[in-house]
């Protein structure tokens, strides 16, 4: 249940994972990625199911964030299966692919589908030039969070199982990120988890942040990594 308090923020996500595309259940020819293990950090102690976790459907074009809401909105609509979207850029090596990310359909075959609803409100699929493709990519989503603000700094996501947010209190880059959440990681000895690098903008202001991946959502659990990442943060 959405907690009276939650906050409905615009930002974005940074991570990185292994992709490779896929061939089967997709519009002929397209380019479609899946992401092999979405939370590499975790080591799956929480196993997933058969359903495709992350897809990201790469666009023949750089369009418009205001272009992918409204189409998305109105596929919506129309769609009779459960989905979510988002825009974002996936970099592999040193080519950058536009992308819409996808995730929570329930079958594998509803994704050549999804494409032909995009495709009727104007959105359309980049064409793969080889198969089989498959590499560690930088991903960045551009996306609506919807959260219950708790103590000093911590998110809960109302939208996402097993997501929480913890405040930085600095931007870093990319390199010093993970630096940071691989110090944090080797001084820790609670459940795993795995970390992702974004920032939502809230009342005028841009807070940074870490998005946290685990089973253990409680309080306490979150307040102590909070606390170890600002130690090691210094």
């Amino acid at each position: 249940m959405e907690s009276r308090n939650a906050i409905e923020v615009f930002g974005t996500i940074k991570k990185q994972e292994t992709v490779m595309s896929i061939d089967d259940k997709v519009q002929t020819g397209t380019l479609v990625f899946e992401a092999i293990e979405p939370f590499p950090g975790y080591y799956h102690e929480t196993p997933f199911d058969v359903n495709p976790i992350y897809m990201y459907l790469a666009l023949q074009e750089q369009y418009p964030l205001m272009d992918i809401i409204r189409a998305t909105q109105k596929v919506e609509k129309v769609f009779n299966e459960k989905f979510d979207a988002g825009k974002g850029f996936i970099r592999i090596v040193d080519v950058v692919y536009n992308v819409l990310r996808v995730r929570h359909l329930n079958r594998y075959d509803l994704i050549g589908d999804l494409q032909k609803a995009y495709n009727d409100q104007g959105i359309y699929f980049m064409m793969k030039h080889k198969r089989g493709l498959e590499a560690v990519a930088q991903i960045k989503v551009v996306k609506f969070f919807n959260l219950t603000p708790l103590n000093g700094g911590i998110y809960l996501d109302n939208k996402e199982e097993y997501h929480a947010y913890i405040e930085l209190p600095e931007e870093l880059g990319w390199d010093d990120f993970n630096a940071l959440a691989n110090r944090v990681k080797y001084n820790w000895e609670d459940s795993k988890f795995d970390a992702a690098q974004g920032a939502f903008v809230h009342n005028g202001r841009i807070h940074e942040f870490v998005r946290i991946y685990s089973n253990k959502m409680n309080l306490e659990y979150l307040q102590a990594l909070r606390k170890l990442f600002l130690e090691k943060l210094k």
